[in-house]
């Protein structure tokens, strides 16, 4: 074999393997929410191959200003994607931000044929690594506490099965509740969900939800303005 066909060869070799490689991969996500008194926190921490893309997202506050304004929240997002990136971000949550994410919503399912299968075989190849929910509360009384962790215990097991459903739980949730028997109103929880999403699965996924909304007329330029920075529905969305 003469050289100049070694070499593209082996350089096609070195692609395929690196392809195989990222495909086996594995999307680890890692999501935790707590509130302890009056602080509230969300933390999601996403990485993928094998750690060379890491993404951390935080909301370290979460202030209700009342039913007109709604609730302000802070998004501290940082990463390396290669480039590093740290930026802060403050939203509003408002009845009119909630109506734009709903009309985003209609908007994703017209623009996508069987959008909602997609998402059931998507999450259906999700596994779940670990699932922890711990809750302790008190009511202010002995008899309602008692009676309340009952029905704690209840939502959270009817919540663990629906979600069973969904996904595929790899380790079976541990579920806490502990009633406080104090003559003061108090709540305290944090629940911690981390699992994977394969790589292989990951891509031939976007393949699939593309494929869908090419199906339906306009569905990828709705999808092109639902991905852009500030989406807004066009007056064509609107009349359909």
């Amino acid at each position: 074999m003469t050289l100049w066909l070694a070499i593209p060869l082996a350089l096609l070799l070195l692609v395929i393997v690196v392809l195989l490689v990222i495909l086996t991969s594995y999307i680890h996500f890692h999501f935790r929410v707590c509130r302890l008194g009056k602080d509230d926190r969300i933390e999601l921490d996403l990485k993928a191959l094998f750690g060379l893309v890491k993404f951390h997202y935080e909301l370290p506050a979460l202030v209700f200003q009342g039913i007109e304004k709604g609730i302000k929240v802070k998004l501290e997002e940082s990463g390396i994607a290669p480039v590093r990136k740290d930026q802060d971000l403050e939203e509003q949550i408002d009845k009119q931000s909630i109506a734009e994410w709903l009309k985003n919503i209609r908007i994703a399912l017209k623009a996508t044929r069987g959008l909602n299968k997609w998402l059931k075989d998507t999450l259906a190849h999700v596994q779940i690594t670990k699932l922890d929910w711990s809750t302790d509360f008190s009511l202010g009384d002995a008899a309602y506490t008692a009676t309340a962790a009952g029905a704690f215990w209840g939502l959270k097991w009817t919540l663990a099965g629906w979600l069973s459903r969904q996904v595929r739980l790899i380790k079976a949730p541990r579920m806490f509740v502990a009633p406080v028997f104090s003559d003061e109103l108090s709540f305290s929880t944090e629940a911690v969900c981390a699992g994977k999403l394969s790589m292989g699965y990951a891509f031939y996924s976007g393949l699939q939800l593309l494929r869908r909304a090419s199906k339906v007329p306009g569905g990828l330029r709705y999808w092109k303005k639902l991905l852009s920075r500030n989406p807004q529905a066009s007056s064509e969305e609107e009349a359909d």
